[in-house]
């Protein structure tokens, strides 16, 4: 199945429920700093709106819950392929997207046959510390190449007018979060990111 070219990531269900009905097909939850209790409780409900919407879950990081909840779609950060268990996740059936930022781990992810590439920040973000300033649209078209068929998706400081000319230098899909969740007004963004993705 390929995947739609719009993939926003939200840290609560809340958003889902806001954002789905506006025609959102490929959603990222992204939790950080919670009790397991609470993590299993916002995949449950983020995967019932994902299927009620007919919208593609990932759930980031948190692999076994993702197991164990029937999930379809795993994120893993390059700290997390240390830890997480790849032979469990393949064995139950889990598509996965991993992220990548230099060559040593895009060498080491293309590897383990990722379902998607990300390759980040394209632009400078707001959102995490990194060592990477930015990797620039030239890096999006070396990173194409390099991965082929597997879809890439552009990620770091993106905006609704970045996101053509991410397109254009190769991305398969961008993925956006403060452009919308900073955003005066959310569900407008959202649509002007359907607009630009479609």
């Amino acid at each position: 199945m390929s995947l739609h070219k719009f993939y926003p990531i939200f840290d609560d269900v809340s958003w889902l429920k806001r954002m789905l009905p506006l025609g959102i097909k490929l959603v990222q939850l992204r939790i950080k700093d919670a009790t397991e209790d609470h993590v299993r409780a916002q995949i449950a409900e983020a995967q019932a709106l994902c299927r009620a919407h007919d919208c593609v879950l990932v759930i980031n990081d948190y692999w076994q819950a993702a197991i164990d909840l029937g999930c379809d779609w795993i994120h893993l950060g390059q700290e997390d392929l240390d830890i997480a268990d790849l032979k469990a996740i393949r064995a139950a059936g889990l598509k996965m997207g991993v992220s990548t930022h230099d060559d040593d781990e895009l060498e080491r992810v293309l590897a383990m046959e990722p379902d998607y590439v990300a390759l980040g920040p394209v632009y400078p973000t707001i959102l995490k510390k990194m060592k990477w300033h930015q990797q620039g649209l030239p890096r999006v078209s070396e990173w194409k190449a390099r991965v082929g068929e597997v879809p890439l998706v552009g990620i770091g400081g993106m905006s609704v007018e970045r996101a053509p000319g991410v397109y254009e230098a190769g991305a398969d899909i961008v993925s956006a979060v403060t452009d919308i969740t900073l955003n005066a007004d959310p569900e407008a963004r959202v649509r002007q990111w359907l607009e630009v993705s479609a």
